[in-house]
């Protein structure tokens, strides 16, 4: 959505879509699963490109791998190494968190409560090859059973941050416009992140950061490690892709929500309404149809939606309210990313 008004505003955008297909979680699942982690990756990637599609997403830029990257990995490491901010130790290599005077810039988080998160979301602070417990990890040595790179630090992988870091310097230079996530990834993902980048490169990271707060089922957060997930290719066997795309959008961004069925019938009514009022002619007595861009009430109404912060309720409720005038919404609903034909 942001990108649409960006867009539609004549701005060019590239947004970059990192997978990680190498990581603690990905490499623990395909063990679980007895395939293999690459086969895994891939299946679970193109669920998510189909998915995507469905909903009349826009495509990205550019969906890079982090095993497409090792090299780069490799290279980043050195650069934290050589400026002082990182150190081996047990056959690892560690990011030195007590040198980077701005650990704690996104996150706003006092340390008692970044050791608890930490401990939460595998930071591993009592990894005992540590100095500090804030401590993350670059490069780590891999398990029989894991895939190996070689490096000057030995055989291994790389951590979970770094995949990251080294795709975005790769892909879009050192300083990022926008970047995204959910609220669960500010610590430690997007923390050690940032700090690791602004220590390589000495230049500011991330000019604004946009996270989404968790969608909840019952009450209780969706997440892979409790399998209450709801996904879109089974919700496009019943609903269609647009109002699905409806009762997602029909909440504010930053704010948690719990995802009921419910949702998606009143999404369906929404998109019905909107279908039987799209081509229409205006009510002003002029006769403009709806591709009448400068009497265009509804889309000017959803441009100033999206302007205040992304407030998607405003903006379909705005079309609503259009349709429900006999004003044309074609333009307002194609902003949206709602396909009306």
């Amino acid at each position: 959505m942001l990108q649409r008004r960006l867009r539609d505003a004549g701005h060019d955008t590239q947004c970059v879509r990192n997978v990680t297909d190498v990581d603690d979680d990905m490499l623990r699942k395909a063990r679980e699963l007895g395939v293999n982690y690459l086969d895994l990756a891939a299946e679970e990637t193109a669920r998510f490109a189909t998915d995507l599609q469905a909903l009349n997403v826009l495509p990205v830029f550019s969906e890079p791998r982090a095993t497409s990257a090792i090299h780069d990995i490799l290279g980043f490491v050195g650069m934290v190494l050589d400026r002082g901010h990182a150190y081996r130790s047990g056959g690892a290599v560690y990011f030195d968190v007590g040198s980077f005077d701005r650990f704690g810039q996104v996150s706003h988080l006092g340390r008692s409560e970044m050791l608890a998160l930490a401990a939460e979301r595998g930071g591993h602070p009592d990894d005992p090859n540590k100095r500090d417990p804030l401590d993350f990890v670059l490069w780590q040595p891999s398990a029989l059973d894991e895939p190996a790179w070689d490096s000057m630090w030995g055989p291994g992988r790389p951590g979970w941050h770094i995949e990251c870091s080294a795709l975005a310097l790769r892909e879009l230079g050192t300083t990022i416009d926008v970047h995204g996530g959910g609220t669960d990834l500010i610590f430690p993902h997007h923390e050690c992140e940032a700090a690791q980048s602004e220590a390589a490169t000495g230049e500011r990271f991330v000019r604004h950061w946009l996270h989404a707060p968790m969608v909840r089922l019952d009450g209780v957060k969706m997440s892979k490690s409790l399998g209450n997930l709801v996904f879109v290719s089974e919700l496009v066997k019943e609903w269609e892709p647009m109002a699905v795309r409806l009762a997602i959008l029909d909440h504010h961004y930053r704010e948690p929500w719990d995802w009921t069925d419910d949702l998606l019938a009143a999404a369906a009514e929404r998109l019905e309404r909107w279908r039987a009022a799209a081509g229409g002619v205006t009510a002003d007595g002029h006769g403009h149809v709806a591709g009448d861009e400068a009497l265009d009430e509804a889309l000017d109404e959803v441009r100033a939606a999206l302007d205040d912060d992304l407030d998607f309720p405003r903006a379909l409720a705005a079309i609503d309210a259009a349709a429900a005038r006999g004003d044309p919404i074609d333009r307002a609903a194609d902003l949206v990313g709602v396909r009306l034909g």
